[in-house]
């Protein structure tokens, strides 16, 4: 059976502070109030997304790789991950504020859960008036004022907190405190890994079970970095019609290209699969004699054995995801 590029059906999740973006921005079809985060392409065990189209429709990442090995997600991905998918991909919209919340390293992660760390990244795709984003700390603390801070509920006071637009860009390892403020739209690339350490909620009762949530700060405080850093977000180039570099990790690497021509891609030389993101606007994409097609807020994967695409679009906007 031959490989081909991917849909899969998403997985919504309920979330305190969802709204309804992804159904009005992202035109994404469910019918429950506050869902605040599509899955797009998941491995996470119970939340396994499956393929939308095609002879492999029903197919999950794990069957996939199980069954092709390196020829779906390369053989380099192959042989440190075995069948475990190394990437979540996500859209978020946040109505209200997330917790303050913080995530550990793989280290960490593997010896209390058995999970890989959660190094991420943010790439902003509509932002209300004001809408902010919180990374990071503005304010030198230790250990001890860090625990006053949070007794007082003043935690928010030493945070970094950034006023973003469409397009803004953040990488956020491990350690690193954040937050998504109210207002924000905007696509995550991640680590598989569902282990968040929350460590400040607002004191809010979610209304479904009208309880506060749990937080996790004694998990947290030997995971928090309190290194302050001048600058917290991505600064890249945008020259159309090619792929111009946005965060390259250890963990993933994410380009962006702006399209408004035909654009030959050849990934012969790159032994890993590819995912696309569309974050605006269209994108047609032509491989092996056949077309697929991805709006903003729909994403494809490519297997790693398709290595000659043509991209079309007369104004669209893409991320370019891969090991």
């Amino acid at each position: 059976m031959k490989l081909y590029p991917l849909k899969f059906t998403p997985v919504f999740k309920y979330r305190i502070w969802g709204g309804d973006k992804l159904k009005t921005k992202l035109n994404k079809k469910y019918t429950e109030e506050n869902i605040g985060e599509s899955w797009e392409i998941s491995d996470v065990s119970g939340d396994e997304t499956i393929v939308e189209e095609g002879s492999l429709k029903g197919k999950t990442l794990k069957e996939l790789t199980q069954q092709f090995k390196g020829d779906f997600v390369g053989n380099a991905v192959y042989e440190k991950f075995g069948e475990a998918f190394p990437l979540l991909i996500k859209f978020i919209d946040a109505k209200t504020p997330l917790s303050i919340q913080v995530h550990p390293s793989n280290e960490i992660a593997k010896q209390r859960h058995n999970s890989f760390g959660k190094n991420e990244m943010w790439y902003v795709m509509q932002a209300d008036k004001n809408a902010e984003l919180i990374v990071g700390f503005d304010e030198k603390l230790t250990t001890e004022s860090y625990k006053n801070n949070l007794e007082n509920n003043t935690i928010l006071d030493t945070m970094h907190h950034e006023n973003v637009t469409k397009g803004d860009t953040f990488y956020i390892p491990t350690g690193r405190v954040h937050a998504i403020g109210a207002g924000v739209l905007l696509a995550e690339i991640q680590q598989t890994s569902d282990v968040t350490y929350r460590i400040y909620d607002y004191d809010r009762v979610d209304a479904k079970t009208g309880q506060k949530r749990d937080l996790h700060n004694d998990l947290a405080m030997d995971v928090i970095d309190f290194e302050i850093h001048e600058n917290y977000k991505t600064q890249y180039q945008l020259e159309k019609n090619t792929s111009n570099k946005l965060v390259h990790s250890p963990y993933f690497k994410t380009n962006i290209l702006e399209i408004n021509d035909d654009v030959k891609k050849d990934y012969r030389n790159l032994d890993s699969f590819v995912i696309y993101i569309c974050v605006e606007g269209s994108v047609e994409i032509f491989s092996d004699k056949e077309r697929y097609k991805i709006n903003t807020g729909e994403t494809i994967l490519l297997p790693a054995t398709v290595n000659d695409v043509t991209l079309k679009s007369d104004s669209g906007k893409i991320l370019e995801v891969y090991y």
